[in-house]
């Protein structure tokens, strides 16, 4: 299916025989999925497309019908506020005093699980704020039911409500949303707007599916696609995601084995406007999570119980201030590669060993929070400062750089690290080692402040040196902090450069994904591809199918006319690009 937008006020011929309040009347008000679309996935958004901005009501409902029976499958009540906008004064109330309830027997830990329904799309008695069970977590997410972006409001029923092989008919009330000349008087009736989804999914040991915001692909969400993967399943399972702006909170939970793989790193964005104080954390909401789980649910992207899975070429945002990850990553052996994180405080929180490459991190104070071992490759942190607040213990590593770059951002100068005391906890073997860093708008003592015992604390710098490549004066740095020497030190050097040193004996690998493709040219033109790969991959060039010798960077001249592609390999595996033709000069 190729979705389309249809004016409502083309469907009068459809429903001119129906009584007169089958429908409203309606501006040209285009819809998506389309009036009558066939095909359409179960984790689809719903849009409104008006000819002017629409202003989002406080009253009203939308509600979903199964076509089938006319049961009522689940109701969006703009009079509940989306969620807290302050921080409470006290203890966090419980999000819901029990689970989702059907109005029948009480549901049960285990009915949470990704992909059961959060029906019946109202929240119980008593609940303050919109909620909607996502990725599995025991209790509910406060959302944004419908979002106003210029022209459209984006509709986001409650997660997993809508089935494969089925039709269903959407009623907007007047008052949810309005146009300033009054001419939006909601959608009523059984016609006015109705559409069709997949007779089913994806097989379910499909290795690879696709993502589209546009309903091209298997999934209209990230989070639909993670749905889908069961939590046990024999194989690795791609995720690619097209270009697209995909506006949702992701949740999942011991899921492994999966690579979530963007079309193009720039044009990929995953995002919402989500924090600490939008969504709290509970009180004693460990007691009732899985044993290695992390309960957070401020991130716009958290990953939780998770290992081996990738994330490569595509953005992740947090847009709220406050205690916000773009990123949450608890488990092991994951990999971020050629990744965008942008959030606030707290705006990458990796706890579980962790290796990032070619990051761009942009955040507010404490901008990396975590437990570790994480080691960064190649990556570019900005924040006003402090970078990071390390919490690991003696059992595991903490943050490790290699050749990264630091920019304070702000104005003012920044401190790489602090560790203050945390209500009277702190961290005495906190960690953090930078082998040759890029400083730039770092503070003279560039760590600090440091609270309660130091002896075990590992802030340390090699080679550190400013955007100008020359060595960075660190005469007053913080004295709980150390200088490693390239020759004393050489062995402890050479062993925090070693992912697998400092990642607890995992050595990272990540067969070669092509990111860019080779471009057609001329003769004499330069041609290039864009790898992710760990560890670093192999280039070996082909002209009409035969190597080329010489021909082993990843961007070469091709000299002469005909086909060409290139062989990519690691220790993972081996990729060929596709083939260009290189025209005569």
């Amino acid at each position: 299916m190729t979705p389309s937008f249809i004016a409502v006020a083309a469907l009068a011929a459809i429903v001119m025989a129906a009584p007169p309040a089958a429908v409203s009347a309606a501006p040209a008000v285009a819809t998506y999925p389309a009036q009558g679309a066939a095909g359409v996935n179960p984790d689809v958004r719903l849009v409104l497309r008006f000819p002017g901005a629409p202003t989002l009501g406080t009253t009203g409902q939308i509600r979903i019908y199964d076509a089938a029976d006319d049961r009522l499958v689940d109701t969006l009540d703009l009079a509940i506020p989306a969620g807290p906008a302050e921080r409470a004064a006290g203890p966090y109330p419980s999000y819901l005093p029990a689970p989702y309830d059907y109005g029948g027997p009480r549901r049960t830990n285990a009915d949470t699980r990704a992909g059961t329904p959060s029906a019946p799309g109202l929240p119980p008695a008593g609940s303050d704020y919109q909620l909607s069970i996502i990725g599995g977590f025991t209790d509910g997410f406060h959302f944004h039911p419908v979002i106003v972006r210029a022209d459209s409001a984006i509709i986001t029923p409650h997660h997993n409500l809508l089935a494969y092989g089925k039709t269903y008919y959407v009623q907007v009330d007047p008052g949810v949303l309005a146009l300033d000349d009054g001419s939006f008087a909601g959608l009523r009736g059984k016609l006015a707007w109705r559409f069709s989804t997949r007779a089913r999914g994806p097989a379910p040991d499909a290795g690879r599916v696709t993502v589209a915001a546009d309903g091209s692909g298997d999934f209209d969400t990230v989070q639909g696609a993670l749905d889908f993967v069961p939590e046990q399943h024999a194989r690795r399972v791609t995720i690619f995601v097209k270009n697209g702006d995909y506006e949702e909170i992701v949740y999942a939970r011991n899921k492994h084995g999966i690579t979530i793989l963007g079309q193009e790193r720039d044009r990929v964005r995953i995002h919402y406007a989500n924090n600490e104080v939008f969504n709290p954390h509970p009180p004693g909401v460990g007691t009732n999570e899985l044993p290695g789980t992390f309960p957070s649910r401020r991130a716009a992207f958290a990953l939780d119980h998770v290992h081996d899975v990738a994330l490569v070429n595509l953005t992740i945002a947090s847009t709220l201030e406050g205690q916000a990850e773009g990123l949450l990553l608890n488990g092991e052996r994951n990999l971020v590669s050629d990744v965008t994180v942008i959030g606030a405080g707290d705006a990458l929180q990796v706890n579980g060993s962790t290796y990032l490459q070619r990051l761009r991190l942009v955040g507010g104070g404490d901008a990396i929070l975590g437990r570790g071992p994480a080691f960064f490759r190649d990556c570019e942190i900005e924040s006003p400062g402090p970078f990071m607040w390390i919490r690991n213990t003696q059992a595991n590593h903490g943050n490790v750089f290699v050749d990264c770059a630091f920019r304070a951002r702000g104005g003012a100068l920044a401190v790489l690290a602090r560790l203050p005391d945390n209500k009277g906890k702190n961290y005495p073997y906190a960690e953090a080692v930078l082998l040759r860093a890029t400083l730039s708008g770092i503070a003279p003592p560039g760590w600090g402040p440091l609270d309660g015992a130091t002896a075990g604390v590992r802030f340390w710098e090699f080679d550190s040196r400013g955007a100008d490549g020359e060595p960075v004066d660190t005469g007053a740095r913080h004295p709980a902090s150390r200088r490693l020497d390239r020759d004393r030190d050489a062995a402890l050097i050479a062993s925090y450069g070693d992912p697998a040193w400092v990642l607890g004996g995992w050595r990272p690998a990540l067969a070669p994904l092509i990111l860019r493709q080779p471009q057609a040219a001329r003769a004499g033109a330069a041609i290039e591809v864009a790898v992710a790969a760990v560890p670093a991959p192999r280039y070996q060039w082909l002209r009409d199918g035969k190597p080329i010798p010489g021909a082993t960077a990843a961007r070469i001249v091709a000299r002469q006319a005909g086909m060409y592609a290139v062989r990519v390999r690691n220790a993972a595996g081996t990729l060929t690009s596709a083939a260009v033709r290189i025209a005569p000069r």
